[in-house]
């Protein structure tokens, strides 16, 4: 709607942004619009609720919603137009991002399922239809309240949608003995509602639903709301880190030998690095704030740090290019050794403790205990002046494997470790 009313036929082409930031454009253009005639309609004595319900640009929204429903050519044609450039947009992000999905599942293909199970609960007598038409679930015995499952003019809502979305999950992969939805916080009781609606639909497996309650990530600035327009988009925050990672790597000096294309990878490398090791490093259930300068450092708990531990080892391994494929006989160790070796073989426990838990923070975290062991044992122990040969190949063996845990690790997490820095 405030595409049409405003766009003027803009594309991502004509404007050179983004196919997800063009539609997000408008979609605070319509908030903007909405709340002005909201509060023009109240200076003439309209109650709030009266000006939300008979704005007319809530009330065109409502008539197109209806119309795409229908499929209606023109309405339809739209919304398959901005979906693409959403959706071309979206994935230029995950693809540097590193993030991709074995399947998608589409509201505008969930909706129907949702809808149809609800007026089929209706006649069963497990949901309720009022007078206006709108159908309802009453939740109060399980501790909740009634929750709307289709408005009066017979279109969804999120329920509705989440209810279609689940049972096609189901219906796809019944071998699945969790589902997990990772959501943030502020939706705890919608999945607390859904999970109890899917039950008194008769799911079994509705039991094995679990939401993995997302803390919010605020910026220094302040929280983010898409629809007032003050956030930071993600393509900018990863431009940010990049530019940043180039701009240290660059003052440390330390380039020499690596051509521009490489250079170019490893600030890439460096850039999300820092951005996602500082999002996995927090408890996925705590609210963080997400400092980019402080994500960045390379002398802090982050993921540069680690990403520069990693290549100093694989530095002590071409300087000392050695077989370490037999393992060193008769060699006491010391106590930053044995520290190490310790940190080593707890590694297994790690990741299966992250992945029970839901919780990649534990592995993030032993990372850097493990590289923070390394550099003790780095800076108080010579490996190059060890007291005998079967000693020397001891410490790289135990660098060797360091950087092995580091780099298998990190990619768990999504991150790359780079050979050098």
């Amino acid at each position: 709607v405030a595409w049409k009313k405003f766009g003027a036929g803009e594309t991502p082409q004509t404007s050179g942004l983004k196919g997800d930031h063009l539609v997000g454009k408008y979609y605070v253009a319509f908030d903007k619009a909405y709340k002005k005639e909201v509060a023009g309609l109240m200076e003439v004595g309209l109650t709030k609720e009266q000006a939300e319900n008979q704005a007319s640009i809530m009330l065109e929204a409502r008539e197109t919603l209806l119309n795409w429903e229908k499929k209606e050519t023109e309405t339809y044609a739209l919304w398959e137009k901005m979906n693409g450039w959403v959706y071309d947009g979206f994935q230029k992000t995950y693809d540097r991002m590193g993030v991709n999905f074995d399947k998608l599942y589409y509201e505008s293909n969930t909706w129907s399922l949702g809808k149809d199970i609800a007026l089929k609960a209706v006649d069963k007598g497990i949901f309720t239809k009022r007078p206006d038409g709108s159908v309802w679930v009453d939740l109060t015995e399980d501790g909740m309240d009634e929750k709307l499952l289709l408005r009066s003019d017979g279109t969804s809502v999120y329920m509705t949608q989440d209810i279609g979305t689940a049972i096609l999950r189901y219906e796809d992969y019944p071998e699945v003995e969790k589902m997990v939805y990772t959501v943030g916080n502020e939706q705890e009781y919608h999945f607390k509602v859904l999970f109890a609606v899917l039950q008194k639909l008769g799911y079994s497996w509705a039991g094995h639903c679990h939401h993995l309650s997302y803390g919010m990530v605020e910026l220094p600035e302040g929280k983010m709301k898409s629809r007032e327009g003050t956030v930071v988009d993600a393509d900018d925050l990863m431009e940010e880190m990049v530019r940043s990672a180039q701009e240290i790597t660059e003052n440390l000096g330390k380039l020499e030998g690596i051509n521009e294309v490489e250079r170019d990878k490893l600030y890439e490398m460096i850039g999300m690095a820092a951005l996602k090791y500082f999002l996995l490093k927090v408890d996925p259930r705590k609210n963080m704030l997400f400092d980019p300068k402080e994500s960045i450092d390379f002398n802090g708990h982050t993921g540069p740090f680690i990403q520069y531990a990693h290549a100093r080892i694989q530095s002590i391994l071409r300087k000392h290019d050695q077989d370490l494929s037999n393992e060193a006989q008769n060699v006491e160790i010391n106590t930053f050794e044995r520290s190490l070796q310790l940190k080593i073989y707890q590694y297994p426990d790690v990741i299966l403790e992250s992945a029970e838990t839901y919780n990649p923070a534990s592995l993030a975290n032993y990372i850097f205990d493990l590289v923070r062991d390394f550099n003790s044992f780095y800076q108080n122990v010579s490996i190059l002046q060890a007291e005998s040969e079967e000693l020397k190949t001891y410490r790289l063996q135990l660098a060797s494997v360091v950087g092995k845990i580091v780099r298998s690790g990190l990619k768990l997490l999504g991150i790359d470790a780079p050979n050098r820095m």
